[in-house]
């Protein structure tokens, strides 16, 4: 019996099983990215395209122990959570270098499960590709929701992991986006929010 079987439906590598078999191995494989896989992807990709998915949206709603935090002092990173719509970037992986890239990928996103996987529809210029994108559920217990201004301010001025601060994080994002041509309001907010409290400068 495959290993996977015995595990519980979210183990990672139940999880990677799952996906290995929804894409079936015998075509190419699309990932979508929406904030650190678009500046930080770590995996190799033949083509890439602006693209957005309907249903979805990017949310710094996600609480981070790690990454952008500490379990004393938690930060926060970017979630594709449910509603509204998200534009971001989607990235082709030829079919003979999908399994690697696949255990790469698997490696950075989903050490503890903590993300649902899914095959999301993504419009592209040159029409709509099915693409794996990392959605996070409201159940989850690294769903936060929406903080009061003055906890995220708190969280921006002091939140820091083994990657960074939750503001250079936020900052990141910010300006890959803008260098992709992509504009997103929440964020223009979110870094117009930090450089009003003397956190970042004013051409941020």
């Amino acid at each position: 019996m495959p290993m996977s079987h015995s595990l519980h439906p979210r183990h990672p590598t139940a999880q990677l099983s799952k996906v290995r078999a929804e894409w079936g191995g015998d075509k190419d494989l699309w990932i979508y990215g929406y904030a650190s896989l678009i500046w930080r992807r770590e995996f190799d990709a033949v083509e890439q395209r602006h693209a957005t998915v309907y249903g979805w949206h990017r949310a710094l709603e996600m609480r981070s122990h790690i990454n952008r935090g500490t379990p004393e002092c938690p930060g926060l990173v970017f979630a594709l959570v449910a509603g509204g719509s998200c534009r971001g970037m989607v990235y082709r992986v030829p079919r003979e270098r999908t399994e690697a890239e696949l255990e790469r990928l698997w490696l950075r996103e989903m050490p503890t499960g903590v993300y649902d996987p899914r095959w999301l529809p993504c419009r592209t210029p040159k029409g709509t590709v099915h693409a794996l994108a990392f959605t996070l559920s409201r159940r989850s217990p690294s769903y936060i929701g929406r903080l009061p201004e003055a906890q995220l301010i708190d969280v921006l001025r002091s939140a820091c992991g083994r990657f960074g601060t939750t503001l250079e994080y936020l900052l990141e994002t910010a300006n890959s986006l803008r260098g992709c041509g992509i504009r997103d309001r929440e964020i223009e907010r979110l870094v117009a929010l930090a450089r009003r409290h003397a956190l970042t400068h004013a051409k941020s």
